[in-house]
């Protein structure tokens, strides 16, 4: 958090990826000696290299001590106790509704469909759950900072869904295109029946993609009670939509049920936060959002016109333009070119 806190970028990725790397060369051995016995220790000793390395970068942040005096601690530890219960409550909520529909699952198509869900979501979150993870780390500070001023705290939310979306959306693409050997690489062929439920799924990752922007915004204003009601909310209804769309469509239901959900939580967040916070969103971002979700739409359909192979020539072409879109714009956003030619030159000398 201290890393974080002061913006310790460099230092964050050193630490991550240091750690990351360490943690797989202690790992490995452990599993290769020990098999699935050595699950538990690989965690454990992996998590102290990780913690190891964080403690030795983030003491190379010098930090002023202040004295507080305990009247001071009271009183502005009421505010941070508040909000942290009502984060972990909201999160236990999540965890107990995921947990609910996995029971659901369970009883009505049996433990291989709850495997089957569980592996499908994992690729969602996991690759496309990386950029939300990347972004927020530098995201979220700076929101923080800006959050007194609805105009400036609007600017940035606009300008972080832009990149968001132009990052995201050729992977999604990719992903809906090339979804059959993207599980059979991670899985096996044993996994076919979650080709439906990810694409649809890849779908909803475009609302989400704003929403996410959007709910931090209430936790930078530091309205805990508000992003708990916002969330506990958004649990009921995407708990029920789930429950609904397995009984309808099985595992392609809950993709399709995903897609609604965050329609309506994007809705949702939006509303109040213009509501609440005066924001807007830029006609920007609104053309971004439409380009690149009717590239996704477009790869999605053809995907179910068009039989395999001849799906994949049309679609690595949607691809292509989705690629060349994104590029185009972060270009003029982050002067990709100009960072491409700077690391050219060093690497040269």
């Amino acid at each position: 958090m201290i890393l974080r806190g002061t913006r310790q970028l460099n230092l964050m990725a050193k630490a991550s990826a240091s750690g990351a790397v360490l943690g797989l060369i202690i790992s490995v051995p452990i599993y290769y000696f020990w098999g699935i016995d050595g699950i538990v220790p690989a965690i454990i000793v992996s998590s102290m290299a990780s913690l190891l390395r964080t403690w030795y970068f983030s003491r190379k942040v010098m930090i002023k001590k202040v004295e507080i005096n305990k009247e001071t601690v009271i009183n502005e530890s009421k505010g941070m106790l508040s909000m942290g219960f009502l984060l972990s409550l909201s999160g236990i909520i999540a965890m107990g509704a995921s947990y609910l529909i996995r029971i659901y699952i369970s009883n009505t198509g049996g433990v291989d469909q709850v495997g089957l869900y569980n592996a499908g979501f994992a690729i969602i979150n996991t690759y496309v759950g990386m950029v939300f993870i990347a972004m927020s780390t530098d995201y979220y500070p700076r929101l923080s900072g800006v959050s007194y001023d609805n105009k400036k705290a609007a600017q940035l939310i606009n300008q972080q869904s832009e990149i968001a979306i132009l990052i995201i959306a050729p992977v999604l693409a990719i992903f809906i295109v090339f979804i059959q050997y993207v599980v059979i690489l991670l899985y096996s062929t044993k996994f076919i029946p979650i080709y439906g439920m990810i694409q649809w799924a890849a779908l909803g990752i475009y609302f989400k993609t704003i929403s996410w922007a959007l709910a931090f915004l209430i936790l930078a204003k530091g309205a805990s009670r508000t992003f708990f009601l916002n969330e506990l909310i958004a649990n009921i209804y995407v708990f029920g939509f789930n429950v609904v769309g397995y009984k309808i469509a099985g595992l392609k239901g809950l993709g399709i049920s995903f897609l609604a959900a965050y329609i309506i939580y994007f809705l949702q967040v939006y509303v109040l936060a213009r509501w609440k916070y005066e924001f807007s969103l830029h006609g920007e971002l609104v053309k971004i959002f439409l380009i690149q979700f009717a590239l996704g739409i477009s790869s999605f359909s053809v995907f179910h016109i068009f039989q395999k192979p001849l799906a994949y020539f049309p679609g690595v072409a949607i691809i292509g333009g989705s690629c060349f879109f994104s590029f185009k714009e972060l270009n003029k956003r982050l002067e990709i070119k100009a960072l491409i030619k700077s690391i050219k030159i060093k690497a040269g000398k």
